[in-house]
């Protein structure tokens, strides 16, 4: 596998089970404001996806079909962190699934924002301009969930079960040396991760959270990166693959987002 193909697949993988999950929240959110704005993170995190998944049918063969509905869900390479189920009713956990995630998005996208392909380069920034938005959306979220009482555990839950999640995002394949030595990325997801923790450990203990120490945190059993999943995948690919195996459309339904 080229070493470009290895990290778009990440890309794309990546933000599309997250919007998967996302839009599990329309019209469930704690606010109408809120709502709106995450069926408008995930439709963003939709035309990311769209736009990784367009490369890797342009550049490397690939068919709609193949990448998303016709793929063996073991062979997506996402991080579990953004497969797993959201506890019922939980905001506080979508709510820090998303800030651990942004900030390892925004630290991947000014890796590759000088990358020695220039497919991707060329995207980078429109994807950097509306993952700062979605930080943002996080972080005004974490600030208001930091005060004392009910809202406080369930946001010391959510980090307590999400970081070692949050942690397979740096997980490096077989493909790592070859992405970096190429300049696909200009840095290491080694050295990634350590900017990861100097910025989300800080922040989250400023608000009177606890989190776990990354080198004594419960590594979880399924990373996603190797192709080993949690049960909540596979139950929702089953979901949202329903309608094209049980139509038997002769083509799919095309991916469409925002940036499509």
């Amino acid at each position: 596998m080229e070493p470009a193909e290895a990290q778009l697949l990440r890309l794309a993988d990546d933000e599309f089970v997250l919007a998967e999950r996302y839009t599990e929240w329309q019209i469930y959110a704690p606010t109408p404001e809120a709502d709106l704005a995450l069926a408008n993170i995930a439709q963003d995190e939709f035309g990311h996806a769209r736009l990784w998944y367009d490369l890797l049918q342009e550049e490397f063969g690939y068919a709609e079909a193949d990448l998303v509905w016709e793929r063996d869900p073991a062979d997506f390479v996402h991080s579990t962190l953004v497969e797993l189920e959201t506890p019922d009713g939980d905001w506080a956990d979508t709510v820090v699934r998303g800030y651990l995630y942004d900030v390892a998005e925004r630290l991947r996208m000014d890796a590759l924002a000088e990358s020695s392909y220039d497919p991707i380069a060329d995207r980078v920034a429109k994807v950097q301009g509306e993952e700062g938005y979605h930080r943002e959306h996080a972080q005004s979220w974490l600030d208001r969930l930091s005060g004392s009482g009910e809202s406080h555990e369930r946001t010391q839950a959510a980090i307590d079960r999400l970081f070692p999640y949050a942690l397979t995002l740096f997980d490096e394949t077989e493909h790592e040396d070859s992405i970096v030595e190429s300049g696909v990325r200009t840095r290491s997801l080694s050295d990634l991760r350590s900017d990861w923790l100097d910025e989300v450990v800080p922040y989250l203990e400023s608000l009177d959270f606890v989190v776990p120490d990354p080198e004594d945190a419960d590594r979880p059993d399924a990373t996603g990166r190797d192709g080993t999943h949690t049960q909540d995948w596979f139950d929702l690919h089953e979901e949202f693959t329903a309608t094209y195996r049980e139509l038997d459309f002769d083509r799919p339904a095309e991916l469409r987002g925002e940036n499509a």
